[in-house]
Formats: C-alpha cells, structure tokens, sequence
C-alpha cells in the first residue's frame, strides 16, 4: 500500500520561496505518477503539478508556470516541488497524490482539472502561507 506524507510547508513573505516533499513508502513511485494539488480555504481543490512514474515529464498549471518545479528523487523514494516567487495566491493547503500509471495521461488530467479516481492514495497537506 502506498502511503504518502508531505512537508515543507510554512509562512512565508512574498517573492519568497519554499521546497515541499512528498515522501513515499510501501510502493516505489517508480509506478505511480505523482501530483501536487492544493485547497485554499473556500475554494476547491485543483491541481498545480504533476511528474510521470520515468520521471521524465512534468507539467504545472498556468497559474504556477515559470515558478515552480517538479522534481523526482527515485533512490529516495520522493517527490519535490520548488517554489518560487510566491504569490499571497499561492496559499493553500499542498497535497501530493500517486496514480499508479506509466504514462503523461494522469499529468494531463492533473493540470486540466479532471484527475483521474485513481488518484487515490493521499497525504495528509502541508500548509502553506504567503503574507507580509
């Protein structure tokens, strides 16, 4: 069973910046395509990024382009997103979700909107706030 913890979160001024990780166990997410989402209060959730099982593609919605990235550390069984030049915006709660599919299609429906049920193993969200 995959089971998935986030960290990283914390307050922060504007144009500042923050690492979130997503720490994997039971399952190498070698298999798992993994998204970033994140739920600001009163506002559903929706998805920021996400990274294939190969590691080889990422994508981010246009809200977050330019300033955040994805990145995978398969050793250590983690997820990263760097972000930077945060906006008020970009607080939420962060949440990293595992698909387990091979292909881009699970990062496509990431950053669109419509992921797929099959993102159905969940972390706990790391909090983040921007303010001054």
């Amino acid at each position: 069973q995959l089971l998935l913890v986030e960290s990283g979160g914390g307050l922060v001024q504007p144009g500042g910046s923050l690492r979130l990780s997503c720490a994997a166990s039971g399952i190498s997410l070698d298999y798992y395509a993994t998204g970033w989402f994140r739920q600001a209060p009163g506002k559903e959730r929706e998805g920021v990024s996400c990274i294939t099982a190969s590691g080889d593609y990422g994508n981010y919605v246009d809200a977050v382009k330019g300033r955040f990235i994805i990145s995978k550390d398969s050793a250590n069984n983690m997820v990263y997103l760097q972000m930077n030049s945060l906006e008020p915006e970009d607080t939420a709660v962060y949440y990293c979700a595992g698909d387990p599919h091979v292909g881009r299609y699970p990062c496509e429906t990431v950053v669109n909107g419509t992921w797929r049920p099959e993102f159905g193993t969940w972390g706990r969200g790391t909090q983040v706030t921007v303010s001054s």
